[in-house]
């Protein structure tokens, strides 16, 4: 079918839905049977629903396939995103999502992608259930998953009490007693960020202290204490710190705390396909979002160390005008 026949379809199939219709677990196709798309995007957060606006606001065709199972899926606000601060999360991407559907050339699958190959001039994907879809472009916007210690209550507090970003939580913890859980130059780095933002601060190492005179010096002019023993658990109500235990039955009471925990990509299929890692263990990406593949792209935590949706968004809405622009090349 012709690109100009799929749009002419998309406008007056008896299909069309209204925005106020749709729900997370729907599934939508412009015609029955299309399986070739320009785009497809694997991931249906912010970054993923950005590039898909993009795109589809340039008539290309798009399909975002999500598995539903965001990295900040148990965080109760996000902030530090204008018009959307303090709104909760899945809020925001539903609310994208109803705004991304009204492009008539963008289909949503609910779904998990499980394969992933070069083909020719575009690409294959195969899902979990069986269905095979292809494109001339492919975008990874799947984010990062995050691996949690062996601390019991630590998972459970993920996300609203035990937090990674100053700025995404930092104001809503403010002159709070707070811990950073974290050694060395990541502990120094957030501790002399988070300072500015609460007085009561202490790093908690879980064993011993790594760092310099020079560090030291600096962390004691500016009242900052350091608790060594290593941390067992944490007694919380409803994800929201009481105390911090340690192994030596010790307790200490915060309300907060930040901490530095390890992450690994939560699809090994751009890894499949070639793409390299940086150092960090993110997607390599250059200013345009563009791997390493020809025709591959990443957008969001997948590829930006920098978590926030502010940052997805803008990582989406730069993807989709790049792949856009390869597009139009192309056939131009």
């Amino acid at each position: 079918m012709t690109r100009r026949a799929f749009i002419k379809l998309a406008s007056t199939a008896a299909w069309a839905f209204t925005p106020s219709a749709l729900t997370p677990n729907m599934t939508f196709y412009p015609m029955k049977d299309q399986t070739d798309f320009d785009v497809i995007i694997i991931g249906g957060s912010y970054a993923g629903l950005s590039a898909a606006m993009t795109l589809g606001r340039s008539l290309r065709s798009v399909m975002i396939i999500d598995s539903g199972n965001p990295c900040n899926k148990q965080t109760p606000h996000s902030h530090n995103f204008i018009t959307q601060d303090g709104e909760k999360p899945h809020v925001i991407a539903e609310r994208a999502r109803t705004q991304v559907l009204k492009y008539q050339t963008v289909v949503y699958l609910k779904g998990l992608v499980v394969h992933a190959a070069k083909e020719g001039n575009g690409f294959r994907i195969v899902t979990q259930k069986g269905e095979t879809f292809e494109s001339k472009k492919l975008l990874f916007a799947t984010g990062i998953k995050d691996q949690m210690p062996d601390i019991d209550g630590f998972a459970d507090c993920w996300g609203i009490s035990v937090v990674h970003c100053p700025y995404c939580h930092g104001y809503e913890i403010r002159n709070q007693k707070t811990g950073i859980m974290a050694n060395g130059q990541r502990a120094f780095h957030l501790a002399s960020l988070v300072r500015n933002l609460t007085p009561d601060l202490t790093i908690l190492t879980s064993g011993k202290a790594d760092f310099t005179e020079e560090q030291l010096l600096k962390l004691d002019k500016n009242g900052v204490t350091i608790i060594e023993n290593p941390i067992s658990g944490i007694d919380h109500q409803n994800g929201y710190i009481r105390q911090v235990v340690f192994d030596n039955g010790s307790k200490e009471n915060f309300t907060a705390a930040y901490a530095a925990v390890p992450f690994v990509q939560h699809s090994d299929l751009p890894a499949s396909l070639g793409c390299e890692l940086t150092e960090q263990g993110l997607l390599q990406v250059d200013m345009f979002q563009k791997t390493t593949v020809s025709g591959v792209f990443a957008c969001g935590d997948n590829a930006n160390p920098m978590r926030s949706v502010a940052f997805a968004v803008s990582s989406g809405t730069m993807a989709g005008a790049k792949i856009n622009m390869e597009l139009t090349e192309e056939i131009f």
